[in-house]
């Protein structure tokens, strides 16, 4: 075959850009070859050492502070300001007088309280006296009550007879008594004096009598008197309104000449009123805080709460001050849900109540806190990162690297799990490295390259070779076939 001079020089063309296309392919196969293959065997086994330390399980939730020294100071009988002794800012002691309302309607319960008492007392020491009454009654007369001067009267007759028939003394001069001749006639009074009727005789009775009913009705209105007045004199000292404890006063309700009501406008009439559990502050006429003794109530998952016991220690957070950290324990876990919670998609949540430590005097009630309970310690303890165990529950396995490069599976009991680190109770000792789960490849994809890279790969091989078999025919086809397979190597890569 003879070859003219211009086709031959075509050929020579075609046949470098052929051979240049081959070497192209051949050095991009190389170098896209070794990106994948050598970097895959090259990637390092990343492990963990077992050290000895002290593992923590801690769970978290988020509160409000509150003081249950906080209190509402409210009147106890309402009426008209005339006094209000504090303002807001000022430093009070329990007993205090803040505030006073008019006393005249008070003072006059109570005077009519101890009038009705004083009448009670004199009704029931009447009852209790009874009725006296006194009758005259005649006593019946004594048997023979004349007979004895009757009988002096005879006695002195029998006399005066006898001396007038005794016979003369011898030798007496004296002449015979002519009243002796009359002693018929006393002797005749005799029957008169017998005859005498006696004089009645009487005596006075007093009898007195007590009316049990009356006397039980008389003591019941004497207790309701004393009732009385103790209601009135408890309301004239309610019109003095002082300081059930220690505190500062956040709030003032009113001023001299307002009417205020029993209640003082606050939501609750007992003085002294505390706030509340979810750390609300209380309100009422004057309200005092007090950070001694603050606490915060925080809710928790209901996975979480069930964790939570009481006198477990915690950290408390402020959200506004990060770096104000506060010791803690747990006082109390409500054993019902959070108002709200459980309904439609929202989680379960219950709320715990913890007492925090030291100086809390800067504190504030409503102050916003991250709360973080301890609910599991382990002290001088083996521990092992978390990621490098396989498995759930308390028998876990790992895989264990031995200093000749060798691995070897075991079973691992483990105890307290905490965030990212967990007690290792047997199957591991001090020092050992256990191989921790790593990505497939070095920059964590699947196959350790960016996607694409593959299928660029593919296409740069394919491109080539269908470049070069195509500058292998002759003439102006050729060249196209070149420029063909180099495009079509490009779009494989992308």
């Amino acid at each position: 075959m003879k070859v003219f001079p211009r086709r031959r020089g075509a050929v020579l063309v075609n046949s470098a850009l052929g051979v240049a296309l081959l070497g192209a392919a051949a050095l991009a196969y190389t170098v896209l070859d070794d990106g994948t293959g050598t970097a895959a065997t090259r990637t390092p086994v990343r492990t963990a050492t077992v050290t000895r330390g002290t593992v923590l399980a801690t769970v978290s939730g988020t509160g409000t502070l509150a003081s249950p020294s906080d209190a509402a100071q409210d009147f106890t009988t309402g009426g008209r300001l005339t006094e209000v002794r504090v303002a807001v800012g000022d430093t009070v002691t329990r007993g205090q007088v803040l505030a006073t309302v008019d006393t005249t309607a008070a003072q006059q319960q109570v005077d009519a309280a101890q009038a009705a008492l004083n009448t009670a007392t004199v009704n029931l020491a009447k009852a209790r006296a009874g009725v006296t009454t006194t009758t005259v009654q005649q006593l019946p007369a004594k048997a023979g009550g004349s007979s004895g001067s009757s009988g002096s009267s005879g006695s002195s007759g029998r006399g005066a007879a006898g001396s007038s028939v005794s016979a003369p003394q011898a030798g007496s001069s004296a002449p015979a008594d002519p009243s002796a001749q009359s002693s018929p006639s006393a002797q005749a009074t005799v029957p008169a004096a017998q005859n005498t009727v006696p004089e009645p005789r009487t005596t006075t009775v007093t009898t007195t009598k007590v009316d049990d009913a009356a006397v039980a009705q008389a003591e019941q209105q004497l207790a309701t008197a004393q009732t009385n007045l103790a209601n009135a004199r408890a309301a004239l000292a309610g019109t003095t309104l002082t300081a059930s404890v220690d505190g500062t006063v956040a709030s003032v309700a009113g001023r001299p000449g307002d009417t205020v009501g029993p209640t003082g406008g606050g939501s609750s009439a007992t003085t002294g009123k505390a706030s509340t559990s979810s750390g609300t502050a209380p309100s009422g006429f004057i309200v005092l805080t007090n950070p001694t003794g603050m606490q915060v109530t925080a809710n928790f998952s209901e996975l979480d709460s069930l964790k939570l016991k009481k006198g477990e220690s915690a950290t408390v957070t402020l959200n506004a001050q990060s770096d104000s950290r506060f010791n803690a324990s747990v006082l109390s876990v409500s054993p019902l849900p959070v108002s709200g919670s459980g309904g439609g998609s929202a989680a379960v949540q219950y709320a715990a109540t913890l007492q925090i430590s030291g100086d809390t005097g800067k504190l504030r009630t409503g102050l916003s806190a991250t709360v973080s309970v301890i609910t599991g310690e382990a002290d001088d303890a083996l521990s092992l990162p978390t990621a490098a165990l396989s498995g759930t529950g308390a028998s876990r396995t790992a895989t264990v690297v031995h200093p000749d490069g060798g691995t070897e599976r075991v079973t691992v009991e483990v105890g307290v799990e905490g965030d990212t680190t967990v007690q290792v109770v047997s199957g591991l000792a001090e020092g050992d490295k256990v191989e921790l789960a790593s990505s497939s490849g070095s920059n964590g994809f699947p196959n350790g390259s960016f996607p694409g890279v593959n299928g660029g790969q593919n296409g740069g091989r394919g491109g080539a070779g269908a470049g070069a078999g195509v500058a292998g025919t002759g003439g102006g086809t050729g060249g196209a076939g070149a420029a063909g397979g180099a495009g079509a190597g490009r779009g494989g890569g992308r």
